[in-house]
């Protein structure tokens, strides 16, 4: 089990974390979009997140980073935590086959980020928009969802309507919805 500080936080470290985290914090602060905020031990697993969320008072969403066969194409997804994923049930519904987890240098390259870390947040390092964004429908049933700052020793919790209104337009990206 992994320690989580019982606090939750409502704005931004004082200091001392890495640039791609700071960069988190610095976009939704110019926008503005308030958050919620847990820090906790490395969360390497959806079980670590179940615990996480009991302090965020939100679920945490799962988010994959998929690349089809021939690594020309790539897709965030982004899904309930508790959902298991089969490849077929999204292929059929965003013509590709064959998907697979990309590795962790395409998701360096493309999201600035490491395994573990992956989330809707990273998209601000796509500069040239080559992920495609997939929201599981469920997803939106909720009125709040947990991210990782692009770091998974923190998450934050951000309103939906604010990450369908403010945050995806800001990184000019929208979510095409599939359901899982």
């Amino acid at each position: 089990m992994i320690h989580i500080d019982p606090a939750l936080y409502h704005s931004r470290p004082a200091s001392g974390r890495e640039a791609v985290e700071e960069a988190v914090y610095d976009f939704l602060d110019s926008l503005p979009v308030s958050y919620d905020r847990a820090e906790h031990e490395a969360a390497d697993s959806m079980e670590d997140c179940l615990a996480i969320e009991q302090v965020l008072k939100a679920p945490i969403c799962k988010n994959l980073f998929l690349t089809n066969r021939q690594k020309s194409s790539f897709y965030l997804l982004l899904m309930p935590g508790d959902k298991v994923f089969h490849t077929k049930d999204l292929s059929s519904q965003i013509g590709a086959s064959r998907l697979s987890f990309a590795g962790p240098e395409l998701m360096q390259a493309l999201l600035g980020v490491q395994p573990g870390s992956v989330s809707v947040f990273g998209l601000q390092n796509d500069r040239d928009h080559r992920v495609r964004l997939l929201m599981d429908r469920d997803c939106l049933r909720h009125s709040r969802l947990g991210f990782h700052p692009c770091r998974n020793t923190t998450t934050l919790s951000v309103s939906v309507l604010d990450l369908k209104q403010k945050i995806l337009p800001a990184l000019g990206y929208e979510a095409a919805e599939v359901v899982l």
